[in-house]
């Protein structure tokens, strides 16, 4: 059975995906606002949550159709056959998301999704399926506009950021603020890094719990985003004939996995987020990989000749005057902080970076996400792109930045 899958994205990346969809099924996609559409089956979909590094989820359509109220919604959803999808004995959920929804009440919307579920299945099984907000069997994501409302399943799960290496159970740390892994491969799959001999080496120098070295290392050696977790398909009942074809999938992934063609170094000016960083290469299976360094940022000189530098810089209160360092980061973490202002210590430290970069990185290409429209004047570089992104809620910009020797002014 084919249907058109959809898959949601951070802000900034659909076009990104639609090239990744396509290349991981092979059929046409289409971007649109928040996410991509492509024609897939059952095999597509286990694909899909298996080698996606950009989508949040992989979401199978039911039913959809125009609505004016809760009620309708109810009757909309009941005319789903319940019982192809799980037992009486299984559990759900129900997400909604809404655009100019004339709904009064989201948690009536989802509260009438559900007695349309369980009111199937009680009159086709003679029992019901209880709820569980946490750890459900079938997550179901409604989606309500002004008139029309689309249901879908969730075969990813859990989001698909959640790659299973971060585990805190398995000794992996989540760092302060980490950057989603999503976001992460979205950098480099706009900066076009793919782990290639002519890629050269990647360098994230204020790398938190270690998220951007991590990505990389695992495009580097080949390893699948989702080869070290579980997914909600495996427990639905369309996809119970499919699990042997599931298993040959996650061999071939694991059998094509391989040494880097090039060197991956990482580091942070925290000892304890080095550390952390550490621990989670090695949960992720890319211990080996990545040579960690604790260093200052504004002093570490490059690893190699050329290579790119891939980075979501600490800001705000995070970049603080300390030690003999000027403006050192206390405590680097890739991902959402908050506070960046542009003055004071934030101007301090990016001008003193792009002054060390003109310095010792001639020949490397940096790229920079940030939420500082303003960056480019703050280091006094002139940046060659600017990708728009979304880090969350917080509208970012990725920067390139193309350290030529000889073509920049030394910082004053």
């Amino acid at each position: 059975m084919t249907v058109s899958l959809f898959l949601p994205c951070a802000g900034g990346v659909e076009p990104l995906l639609a090239e990744e969809a396509a290349r991981i099924t092979g059929r046409p996609t289409e971007a649109t606002r928040g996410g991509v559409w492509v024609d897939g089956d059952a095999a597509a979909a286990m694909a899909l949550n298996l080698e996606s590094r950009l989508a949040q989820r992989v979401l199978w359509p039911l039913i959809d159709g125009p609505y004016r109220d809760e009620h309708e919604l109810y009757e909309l959803a009941r005319r789903v056959r319940w019982g192809d999808w799980i037992t009486p004995r299984q559990t759900l959920r129900v997400d909604v998301a809404a655009q100019r929804s004339p709904l009064k009440s989201l948690n009536f919307a989802a509260l009438r999704v559900k007695d349309a579920v369980c009111d199937s299945l009680r009159e086709s099984a003679g029992e019901r399926p209880s709820v569980d907000t946490r750890h459900p069997d079938l997550s179901l994501q409604l989606y309500v506009g002004p008139e029309h409302a689309t249901l879908y399943a969730d075969t990813s799960g859990e989001a698909l950021f959640k790659r299973g290496w971060r585990d805190e159970r398995a000794g992996g740390v989540k760092g302060e603020a980490p950057l989603k892994e999503t976001l992460a491969a979205a950098m480099l799959a706009a900066a076009g890094w793919q782990g290639r001999e002519e890629d050269g080496a990647l360098l994230d120098p204020c790398c938190g719990a270690g998220t951007i070295a991590i990505e990389a290392a695992q495009i580097a050696c080949g390893i699948a985003p989702g080869i070290k977790r579980r997914f909600a398909f495996e427990r639905l009942l369309p996809f119970r004939d499919q699990l042997g074809a599931w298993r040959e999938l996650q061999q071939a992934a694991r059998e094509r996995v391989h040494a880097p063609a090039v060197e991956l170094f990482a580091g942070d000016v925290s000892f304890r987020m080095t550390d952390f960083a550490a621990r989670n290469a090695a949960n992720a299976g890319v211990g080996q990989a990545i040579a960690f360094k604790t260093a200052d940022a504004l002093q570490r000189p490059a690893p190699a000749e050329r290579g790119t530098l891939m980075l979501n810089p600490p800001y705000g209160e995070r970049i603080a005057p300390k030690g003999s360092g000027a403006a050192r980061a206390e405590a680097s973490a890739g991902g959402a902080r908050e506070g960046f202002d542009g003055g004071g210590s934030s101007a301090e430290f990016f001008g003193a970076l792009a002054g060390h970069w003109k310095r010792r990185y001639a020949g490397w290409t940096a790229w920079v996400l940030s939420p500082e429209m303003k960056l480019p004047s703050l280091m006094r570089l002139k940046e060659s792109r600017r990708v728009p992104m979304w880090n969350g809620p917080i509208e970012c910009r990725l920067f390139r930045f193309d350290m030529v020797a000889g073509s920049n002014k030394e910082a004053e």
